[in-house]
């Protein structure tokens, strides 16, 4: 009986040993299956057939372009800023039409990606990140789990599902004024705009609610990040959007863009 035994545990060490590590993959992504198909599913519909599940959006050519917007309204006073680089003054008239500030819900826009001011858990929480999961619906953290979380300044990017937008970036800002790490926030999520072809994107006040930085400096890291990214990356961006839910918000980023995309 024991030699019986014995040959039975050798006969399926010797079967196991012709497969890989590979082949038992299917296993361990089981539970990835459903928001994978989803995620397929909804990337793959029709423009037409997607529109019925949001119903309310808001089209990327009904955003005036930072351009139309100036010409529109009376500027805030100009914020004076001390940039941290040289700006290229002959790619104001250009770079004007690839940037709009927004004051409304992010979860409405009807673009390639909006980003998420997430916290490093990715499961979601209070603000722009529970907004962005409740309209997304419940396949978003499902995803979101199998990206193990993020460390502040990185991020990372997960279907749109339910909502108008293609993707959402997820990104952790910093609590409190630390630029080093919000830049970081916003060159990332820039990064995989790029990376991935996307052509454009809708950033949050990220940090500014309950992480505690100040509007003002945030902006002025944000617009600059941006500008920055557009210098060299111009032709590969339709828009970026500044999309902000305050209106004392809005007259604060109104200053900082007449900085880095002043409009005479």
């Amino acid at each position: 009986m024991a030699m019986r035994t014995c040959q039975k545990i050798k006969t399926t060490v010797n079967v196991l040993g012709k497969f890989s590590l590979r082949d038992f993959s299917g296993v361990k992504n089981l539970k990835m299956s459903k928001w994978q198909e989803e995620k397929d599913k909804f990337l793959g519909m029709s423009l037409e057939n997607k529109r019925e599940l949001y119903k309310s959006y808001t089209q990327l050519k009904d955003i005036p372009t930072w351009q139309e917007y100036a010409k529109k309204e009376s500027l805030a006073k100009k914020i004076a800023a001390k940039l941290d680089f040289t700006m290229d003054d002959s790619l104001n008239e250009t770079l004007r039409e690839k940037i709009s500030l927004f004051q409304g819900d992010i979860t409405k826009l009807e673009v390639d990606a909006i980003v998420n001011a997430a916290n490093s858990s990715l499961m979601g929480g209070g603000g722009v990140d529970g907004a962005i999961h409740r309209a997304a619906g419940p396949l978003l953290l499902e995803e979101c789990k199998s990206l193990r979380g993020c460390e502040t300044g990185d991020a990372k990017i997960s279907g749109g599902y339910k909502l108008p937008a293609k993707y959402v970036i997820h990104t952790v800002g910093p609590r409190g004024e630390k630029p080093g790490l919000l830049q970081n926030c916003y060159k990332n999520s820039l990064k995989i705009m790029l990376d991935k072809k996307l052509k454009s994107i809708a950033f949050p006040c990220i940090s500014t609610g309950i992480y505690g930085y100040p509007i003002e400096p945030a902006a002025h890291v944000a617009i600059s990040e941006v500008r920055k990214h557009l210098e060299s990356h111009a032709d590969e961006v339709e828009r970026v959007i500044f999309c902000v839910f305050l209106p004392e918000d809005e007259r604060v980023y109104e200053g900082a863009l007449q900085s880095y995309f002043p409009v005479k």
